[in-house]
């Protein structure tokens, strides 16, 4: 009896601190929602206390958290990628890895976030450079690069500041890996091959799919359809500027073993960037920025065991540019600043019916979102936290502070679009990481 009180209180301690981790991107349900509880409600008027920072190059990239140690991808364009391992109570660097990799595109640094398992962190670099860290040895256990071993030509082999070879991605590979099971799964996005899938252990290649469509910067999804998971990736549409669209593709993957089961062929993003998201009931919400907004679609199981697709509406009015929308308690939000748009946080409802907008005032703008413990925080994309009650019936914010420095250096571009602090959030423990494009910090915010 006593040994069995031993392992429930093992397994109830071990369930809580992994549900407290941050292992990607999205957190731990790849949906930007926490489990965690015991977040403070208000802050004071100087804002939440700021626990430690520490210096990062610039870039977009955002960390994760598992076992009390943070993993960032952080980037020197001069030399190339670097991931770095902090102690999250301190902040205290512990140990990192560099590998080669210079080159420079329009916006420059980093821009994607790694995934952590038992063993090993995966990180995958604009280049397309998969690597698979031991995180007791600190050494790479094995490699490879998702965009040059499938047909693409090499990111960094132009000439002249941030030009790309023709056929490169404009913005370089800005995807996150995804672990299911064994397996660790990439879009590749290059000419022979749309998502491929890795043994996480070996790096052996276990499948890949045709190419699905025109490059965009999307990272796959797992959704559930009939209560089977179906891995969801989402292409961009081709043409080019004063041109008809051709429509790109929303495509349904048996996560196993590759095999496509389904495919939706009128979407219209040229730069799509968030992922999928899961809305119930069989029912999948596409976003996209560029004043493209939204579609629903509804997955349906037809009665020869196959399945098909369904468009239940699309609209202009809510979007997301650079993130992953939240959906929450039936309700999806999203912070809808476009090139042109200036919709702030935006609020929809399951059929589309906007809720409410905050428009310029505050301005929500590329920024990051988390809720957890029925809070939200959000950065604003500049230089701002909010703590916000997540609610369809209006904006409530409930406390703010300023916290991010305004940009500095990048080139001329990436500098007239502001203070660009759109990296991703991470939580875990009540501390809550953030950065800009200077430093990233660790700031309290659960008691």
């Amino acid at each position: 009896m006593k040994k069995l009180l031993i392992l429930i209180c093992i397994f109830l301690f071990g369930t809580t601190v992994f549900a407290q981790d941050w292992p990607q991107y999205g957190g731990p349900g790849r949906n930007s929602i926490s489990p965690e509880k015991g977040l403070l409600r208000s802050w004071p008027e100087s804002g939440p206390e700021v626990l430690w920072k520490v210096d990062v190059g610039i870039g977009y990239g955002g960390p994760v958290i598992k076992d009390g140690k943070v993993y960032l991808l952080d980037r020197d364009d001069k030399t190339g990628d670097k991931m770095r391992c902090f102690e999250l109570a301190s902040g205290k660097e512990l140990w990192k890895f560099e590998y080669d990799a210079a080159g420079e595109v329009m916006f420059p640094g980093s821009r994607s976030v790694p995934v952590v398992d038992e063993q090993h962190v995966y990180s995958c670099g604009p280049y397309g450079d998969l690597y698979c860290i031991g995180l007791n040895t600190h050494k790479p256990v094995w490699k490879a690069n998702v965009w040059t071993d499938f047909g693409g030509v090499p990111g960094n082999s132009g000439e002249g500041g941030s030009r790309v070879p023709e056929g490169f991605p404009t913005w370089a590979i800005s995807q996150c890996p995804l672990i299911y099971g064994d397996l660790l799964i990439l879009a590749s996005q290059a000419p022979e091959a749309g998502v491929v899938a890795y043994d996480k252990n070996t790096g052996k290649l276990k499948w890949k799919t045709k190419n699905l469509g025109p490059t965009g910067y999307v990272s796959p999804n797992i959704v559930k359809i009939d209560g089977q998971d179906h891995l969801v990736m989402v292409t961009a549409s081709g043409g080019g500027r004063g041109q008809d669209p051709i429509p790109g593709n929303v495509v349904g993957i048996d996560p196993l073993t590759g095999k496509i089961v389904w495919e939706f062929n009128n979407w219209l993003c040229r730069i799509p960037i968030p992922m999928a998201v899961d809305a119930g009931n069989n029912k999948l919400l596409i976003t996209g920025g560029y004043d493209l907004g939204a579609l629903m679609i509804q997955v349906v199981k037809k009665a020869d065991g196959t399945y098909g697709t369904t468009e239940l509406f699309r609209t202009e009015e809510f979007g997301d540019q650079t993130k992953t929308p939240i959906f929450y308690e039936g309700y999806f939000y999203g912070e809808y600043g476009t090139n042109n748009k200036r919709d702030g946080l935006t609020c929809m409802n399951m059929d589309g019916e906007i809720m409410w907008k905050t428009k310029r005032d505050p301005d929500f703008n590329k920024g990051s979102m988390i809720i957890a413990d029925g809070l939200m925080l959000a950065t604003d994309g500049a230089k701002t936290l909010y703590l916000i009650e997540p609610s369809p019936e209006g904006f409530k914010p409930i406390s703010k502070s300023e916290m991010l420095a305004e940009q500095e250096g990048g080139d001329e571009r990436s500098a007239r679009s502001g203070a660009q602090n759109w990296g991703p959030l991470a939580l875990s423990g009540g501390k809550l990481l953030i950065r800009d494009q200077k430093q990233m910090l660790c700031v309290k915010v659960g008691e």
